[in-house]
């Protein structure tokens, strides 16, 4: 059991759409598992299952051996702590993949504070698909923050926020003097 789990449906149809164009490519015959709309069950038994975001109505699943957080950054948290206790009976992985948005949510912590993580981190300027034009134009276009964020793998705060991080980020130390009440 593969789950797919989108911030909506729309996103967890296209990439089960995705995925079966793979398969299909590969002449393994393929259809949906019979109990879920956005699914696809292969010959073997396999099922790979398309999620939307939605915490509510996302109960039911067990042993799930790969949960896949697609687009994990816009996943809410709640979510996120619904679905990966459906990995504990089968031992199963977690993947998470997505560009940043922002400095929150559990995508953010996993990513900057580490733990038993393989972080891979592939930016727009390293894939050859993409010109350089493209992506000066959409620097001009979007911004830097945007640009940083969607085409660097950047994390960066809100743009709403009133202090900028950079400003924040200098406020703070640990060196500290100890106080003396000499």
């Amino acid at each position: 059991m593969i789950l797919v789990v989108n911030p909506s449906e729309r996103q967890s149809r296209e990439f089960l759409r995705k995925a079966k164009r793979f398969v299909s490519r590969l002449k393994i015959p393929i259809r949906g598992d019979g109990d879920n709309q956005v699914s696809l069950q292969l010959p073997n038994g396999s099922r790979l299952v398309g999620i939307p975001g939605k915490e509510e109505t996302v109960r039911g699943f067990s042993a799930v051996s790969l949960l896949l957080i697609d687009e994990a950054a816009r996943v809410s948290d709640e979510m996120y702590n619904s679905v990966t206790p459906m990995l504990a009976v089968g031992g199963g992985h977690l993947c998470l993949m997505s560009m940043p948005h922002g400095k929150r949510g559990f995508f953010n912590e996993a990513w900057m504070k580490g733990g038993n993580w393989t972080r891979i981190s592939v930016k727009a300027t390293d894939c050859p698909r993409i010109s350089k034009a493209f992506l000066e134009e959409q620097r001009k276009s979007m911004g830097d923050r945007w640009y940083r964020q969607e085409h660097l793998c950047e994390f960066h705060g809100s743009h709403t926020q009133l202090i900028p991080d950079h400003i924040l980020e200098r406020v703070f130390t640990t060196r500290v003097p100890p106080m003396s009440f000499d």
